[in-house]
């Protein structure tokens, strides 16, 4: 009974492992950051903690439209149509940069309106420079974003993967260098780690630019894209697949990042602590992103192919595989939870709090790739109007309210404002799961 599920395994894992690599390259860059800003100071940290949420929450949105090309390149290789994969990819890098403008304008309102959020004061002066210069990265990083969808599609995950861990490494050197100020240049703080992550964002855009623009390795593709239109309608397919895609990770994010504003009235120490938790969790996530894209990728190839029975066998195999990875991430992290916060600062007090907030990061593992699992079976079937209102219900009408609940009515701080997130993650896998079944 299982075979038909484990002859999906060798598949899922050599499409999926590359996406992990290149996701977890970035995640463990933001590891360092955050290790290397909790080094020159704990204000720093606070700072990093409530932007990089703030950002995070529109850097996954954006994300999430990118990934409305995927299905449909996948489904145009399964059924061997693949002179109008080039087309595709000019449109969504079209509607790409046109969200990046949008997203680039709504920072600028945030960044206008800082002072009225109720934030420490001291840490205002921190933040708005290095929330300036994440605004500033966000055309590259769409522009990228297009073209990792465009060769995830085609089964080529292995690129972006490189790709990205050059990226990874520029940012990590130009931390080291203009955080602390080595070799001359000027000690910048946490302004240097912006300005690091918007070299590095400019350099993996340029690096995928040129590999499909001069290389040999996509010129079937190459040649068509010089050709192709941008047509309205291309256009409206990849504004109808991403717009749902976006709002439903947009409020999966905003589940976290929205909690940085209750955490923000906890004080100083509860946001560092919710910066380092926030590092670990991005961690175990870009896992099961990876399984889970491997998934969306398989379900459009053979949804286009015509092989239908197969979509439900590999959505399963993907599961196990990710409930697995949810087993192998649980366990070390629960193992070394009074360790965990010493590598990001020299805090006692926030090294604490993180060793607490550890305990509700690991019971949601579950629940985490459940959602993710399914969620993603239902994008590479282009069934994603759901996800909207699947999202908008398990995370704006459960996790969130329970945060409150939880972390203030019931007085239990950041814990309570953690332990609201199996809630919401677990509520959004069970209502993707079952509209899966419906399918």
């Amino acid at each position: 009974m299982l075979k038909k599920y484990i002859i999906h395994y060798p598949t899922l894992l050599r499409l999926g492992i590359p996406i992990m690599i290149g996701q977890i390259g970035t995640v463990i860059m933001g590891i360092i950051d955050t290790m290397m800003i909790g080094r020159y100071g704990t204000g720093e940290l606070a700072a990093a903690g409530f932007i990089n949420g703030i950002v995070g929450l529109i850097t996954i949105s954006a994300l999430g439209f990118s990934y409305g090309l995927t299905p449909v390149v996948g489904a145009l290789l399964g059924k061997n149509e693949t002179g109008s994969i080039a087309q595709k990819l000019k449109n969504s890098l079209l509607t790409n940069n046109i969200l990046a403008l949008t997203m680039m304008a709504i920072m600028a309102v945030l960044y206008q309106n800082l002072h009225h959020l109720g934030l420490p004061e001291h840490l205002l002066p921190l933040m708005r420079p290095y929330l300036l210069l994440h605004t500033l990265s966000f055309i590259p990083m769409m522009a990228f974003n297009a073209f990792k969808q465009f060769s995830d599609g085609i089964l080529d995950t292995r690129m972006p993967m490189w790709i990205l861990l050059g990226g990874n490494i520029l940012n990590v050197a130009g931390n080291w260098l203009l955080i602390y100020g080595i070799g001359g240049l000027p000690e910048m703080g946490l302004t240097g780690a912006g300005l690091a992550t918007l070299l590095s964002r400019f350099a993996i855009w340029a690096a995928f630019a040129g590999i499909f623009h001069f290389t040999k390795r996509y010129e079937p593709y190459r040649k068509d894209f010089w050709k192709a239109q941008v047509c309205k309608e291309d256009l409206r397919q990849m504004v109808l697949l991403g717009v749902p895609i976006m709002l439903q990770m947009g409020m999966e994010t905003a589940s976290f990042s929205l909690s940085a504003f209750y955490v923000g009235w906890l004080g100083t120490t509860s946001l560092a602590a919710h910066q380092v938790m926030l590092t670990v969790a991005q961690l175990c996530f870009m896992l099961y992103y990876g399984m889970s894209a491997a998934v969306a990728i398989q379900v459009s190839y053979y949804r286009g192919a015509g092989r239908l029975r197969e979509i439900r066998h590999v959505a399963f195999a993907g599961l196990h595989l990710n409930w697995i990875l949810g087993l192998l991430t649980a366990v070390p992290i629960f193992l070394l939870r009074d360790q965990i916060g010493t590598w990001f600062t020299n805090s006692q007090e926030v090294s604490t709090l993180v060793a607490a907030v550890v305990i509700p990061l690991c019971i949601y593992q579950f629940g985490d790739a459940l959602q993710c699992t399914y969620c993603n079976a239902l994008r590479g079937m282009e069934d994603v109007k759901p996800l909207m209102r699947i999202a908008f219900f398990s995370y704006f009408i459960v996790s969130l309210p329970l945060g409150y609940l939880f972390g203030f009515t019931m007085h239990r701080g950041l814990w309570g404002i953690w332990m609201a997130f199996p809630f919401g993650l677990t509520t959004a896998g069970i209502l993707y799961l079952i509209r899966f079944l419906k399918r």
